[in-house]
């Protein structure tokens, strides 16, 4: 059953969604420590300057794949990055979809700190079989931004 991300799907098609979001995850290689819990997945970000992962999960407006990190600084260093090049993260994420065989419109993203404190850059998942390539698609496209990758030359 598709699901256009507006409304929450069964709980056993949610989980499964998951599950094949974890094993994409893991077979990509691209994230550290990939788990589910609960109704969510969390997947840390491999090399930056902060704590960041990445999270699956659903609300009352939706489901969605985002990235969040509690240090101002890291999430300031992607807007910056951003501001400097001009892009836009819609279509820098759009740009990775396509790579990973993604035949849809580009998907909105927002960014806004939560209530738990946490920068979050977020979108909504169009249909729950793209769970799993909207993650992949981030990880691409956040990689390259501001500090996510601490080691970069």
């Amino acid at each position: 059953m598709a699901n256009d991300g507006s409304a929450s799907p069964p709980p056993e098609q949610w989980h499964r969604a998951l599950e094949h979001a974890q094993a994409q995850a893991i077979k990509a290689g691209v994230f550290g420590d990939v788990c589910i819990s609960g109704t969510h997945l969390k997947a840390m970000a491999k090399a930056a300057a902060d704590e960041a992962f990445y999270v699956i999960s659903q609300d009352s407006r939706g489901s969605w794949v985002a990235l969040q990190t509690p240090g101002r600084y890291l999430s300031q260093s992607i807007e910056a990055d951003l501001v400097h090049t001009g892009d836009k993260l819609e279509e820098l994420i759009h740009e990775e979809l396509v790579d990973l065989g993604y035949e849809g419109v580009p998907i909105p993203c927002e960014h806004f700190r939560d209530g738990d404190k946490l920068y979050t850059f977020r979108s909504r998942i169009p249909r729950l079989e793209e769970t799993g390539r909207l993650l992949l698609a981030f990880e691409a496209c956040f990689r390259r931004l501001g500090d996510m990758e601490a080691d970069k030359d």
